[in-house]
């Protein structure tokens, strides 16, 4: 049976459930002018969180969130308003997502002195542990899988705005110009960085065949069959194919990645369950314009180039350069993964896409990872007699 709560969310289709991808890119309206800075325009999407508050930002250490914190509690602190409050997943049992030195800096870097730390344990991150069985019952499956486990904080901010770095990685990220504006800057430039260079002013179908050979050794290669392979490489390299070379026009192109219209529609959607009002401040279409504007044609020489740009004056530069990030897969696999998938029987997926034994081989490796949490997550809501 379907419910009304689940009607409300965005789905995915089988070969996505399958890759853990949600494929397709849509064409955004043109470019409009705007006079506004990027940081200006970042202020105006944050704004209403603050004014909504109490305001609480997700708080991993990492760079993009520690941009949305500091340029949050800046124009707080400018305007007047209670200043948020960051909220942080620790994962005490699991090293490898220790970020606490990081945090630790911007926190005492910003001078917040309220900040919300949630030690979760196995049960409480893992995709099939109580929060996220209690999820997947009410609403069914839903990309991304880690979405499911996050009711455990979620009721702990229950009436309050919620502000991401969500889609940092991207919209800070390299460019395909990229290479060739770091090569026109650079005094004495690499083999690698000319051989990049080289690579994106290939032919559309030079740098599709190049494209293709890399989905095709992607994670998925691990689980899906090889038909499902070919067409989850076809679909990558159809989005990949439409990055224009223009550093304003991919920037701006990044309001119509169906990934992340998905993720902020059904993020914002499990938010609103608990009274929360959630805000993706990095994917606002007035931010990226901004950027967009702002970067020009050539853009920026890289991620680190373009936070200095934006965030030089409320961040350590220790951290604006910082080329580490934490590893968080193991967070979302407990016990309740691992007994079920020592179990499985192979069914409840689709067999024309997934191999069922590698599949079990990467939900018991030490390598998980989150593109096959859709997969785990189906096969167990087809043990309870829970899918539609």
């Amino acid at each position: 049976m379907t419910t009304k709560a689940q009607d409300d969310y965005v789905r995915c289709s089988p070969l996505e459930t399958a890759s853990g991808w949600v494929y397709g890119r849509t064409t955004p309206p043109p470019l409009s002018a705007t006079r506004r800075t990027p940081r200006e325009a970042l202020d105006d999407a944050i704004r209403p969180a603050l004014l909504d508050g109490p305001c609480y930002v997700t708080f991993s250490g990492g760079r993009d969130s520690s941009a949305v914190l500091a340029a949050a509690t800046a124009l707080a602190r400018r305007e007047g308003h209670p200043l948020p409050i960051p909220v942080t997943r620790c994962y005490p049992d699991i090293p490898a997502t220790d970020e606490s030195a990081w945090q630790r800096m911007v926190v005492d870097h910003l001078g917040l002195t309220e900040w919300i730390r949630f030690e979760l344990r196995e049960d409480e991150s893992d995709l099939l542990g109580d929060t996220a069985r209690a999820g997947l019952r009410a609403r069914g499956l839903l990309w991304p899988a880690p979405l499911q486990t996050h009711g455990f904080v979620f009721e702990r901010l229950r009436g309050g705005s919620l502000l991401t770095g969500e889609g940092g990685d991207a919209v800070f990220g390299a460019r395909r110009i990229t290479p060739l504006t770091v090569l026109r800057r650079h005094g004495k430039p690499s083999r690698a960085l000319v051989a990049a260079a080289l690579t994106t002013t290939l032919p559309a179908s030079l740098r599709r065949r190049q494209a293709v050979r890399g989905a095709r050794t992607s994670a998925q290669s691990r689980w899906l069959t090889p038909a499902a392979l070919e067409r989850h490489a076809r679909l990558v390299v159809d989005d990949l194919a439409r990055e224009p070379l223009r550093y304003d026009e991919a920037t701006w192109a990044i309001a119509g990645w169906r990934s992340f219209a998905t993720v902020r529609h059904n993020h914002t959607r499990a938010a609103a369950e608990f009274d929360i009002d959630a805000h993706d401040p990095l994917l606002d279409a007035g931010f990226l314009a901004a950027l967009a504007r702002a970067g020009g044609i050539a853009g920026f020489n890289g991620r680190t180039s373009v936070m200095r740009a934006l965030f030089s004056d409320v961040l350590p530069a220790a951290l604006i350069a910082r080329p580490t990030k934490a590893a968080f897969n193991l967070a979302n696999r407990g016990e309740a993964t691992t007994e079920f998938a020592r179990g499985w029987d192979g069914s409840g997926v689709d067999h024309d896409l997934v191999d069922a034994e590698r599949l079990r081989e990467v939900w018991l490796s030490d390598r998980p990872t989150m593109a096959s949490g859709l997969l785990l997550q189906q096969a167990w809501l087809a043990s309870e007699g829970l899918l539609p």
